[in-house]
């Protein structure tokens, strides 16, 4: 937390934070639209703000697109705010989020003390998802074009809700498409038969899991969901908005808790 708080006590970076809260996902280029500051200057305040892992980038293309990255905030969230007056801040961000601008992707950066095979693993691999998916078993040989099941117990015949690899480079990058809303979905957020009806015309969504190995015993992932049609229930599910659903940023930070609880061998 103390490379978080120096990195925000810096008001330029602040007002680049500002800039990306207000439109995520921008290059350089646009970043440095309408600033005065230099080009380089820009280039080494987002600099301290990547170690700070308050933003992350993804490569589109010839570009790099900059990201705010909701781990450093959601611990500092969980250490300083939800502990005193955790309702009247999320009152505060709903209304937020609803005046924004509609979101269509979601971004989650983390660095976790392992190897990229055995992360690989913790991500393909049915023994490793259930123990931090909640029971839930992820099935496939990960080849492209095949699909991503989903089986409740061991033993138990895997469910195709529609998930099919997309991309698959071992230890590197692995994407699939996302399920749509299911009737559990309704059960447990108490949603009508119309209101699923209604939700499942949305477009289906994918998520995208980039694997960088800094050489120094970790690896930095980043989890890229994107294809939301705005701030739709799904994206508010898996950013952990809904209902403290805890979405991705609990689901990575229940993976990184077990690949580090064993030393790797």
């Amino acid at each position: 937390m103390d490379e978080v708080f120096r990195a925000l006590a810096d008001p330029s970076r602040r007002r680049l934070l500002d800039r990306l809260n207000e439109r995520n996902g921008q290059s350089l280029r646009e970043l440095c639209a309408g600033l005065d500051m230099a080009r380089q200057s820009v280039s080494k305040h987002l600099a301290v703000l990547v170690d700070a892992n308050l933003v992350t980038t993804v490569r589109r293309g010839r570009e790099k697109l900059h990201h705010l990255n909701a781990e450093p905030i959601n611990a500092i969230a969980r250490r300083w705010i939800h502990r005193y007056d955790r309702d009247r801040v999320t009152a505060l961000a709903d209304l937020k989020s609803a005046l924004e601008e509609p979101v269509t992707s979601f971004v989650y950066t983390t660095y976790i003390r392992t190897t990229p095979e055995r992360l690989w693993r913790g991500l393909t691999e049915p023994e490793f998802t259930r123990r931090y998916w909640g029971g839930l078993e992820l099935v496939s040989d990960w080849r492209v074009g095949s699909p991503v099941l989903l089986r409740d117990e061991p033993g138990q015949e895997a469910k195709d809700q529609g998930q099919v690899v997309l991309e698959a480079d071992p230890y590197r990058r692995l994407a699939y498409s996302w399920h749509n809303y299911q009737p559990e979905h309704a059960e447990l957020f108490g949603w009508s038969a119309e209101r699923l009806a209604e939700l499942r015309q949305e477009p289906r969504t994918r998520v995208a899991f980039d694997l960088a190995d800094l050489g120094d015993g970790r690896v930095r992932l980043t989890v890229t969901h994107d294809g939301f049609a705005g701030e739709t229930e799904m994206y508010r599910a898996v950013s952990g908005a809904l209902d403290d659903s805890g979405g991705w940023p609990e689901l990575v930070a229940d993976l990184k808790s077990l690949l580090e609880a064993v030393p790797v061998g």
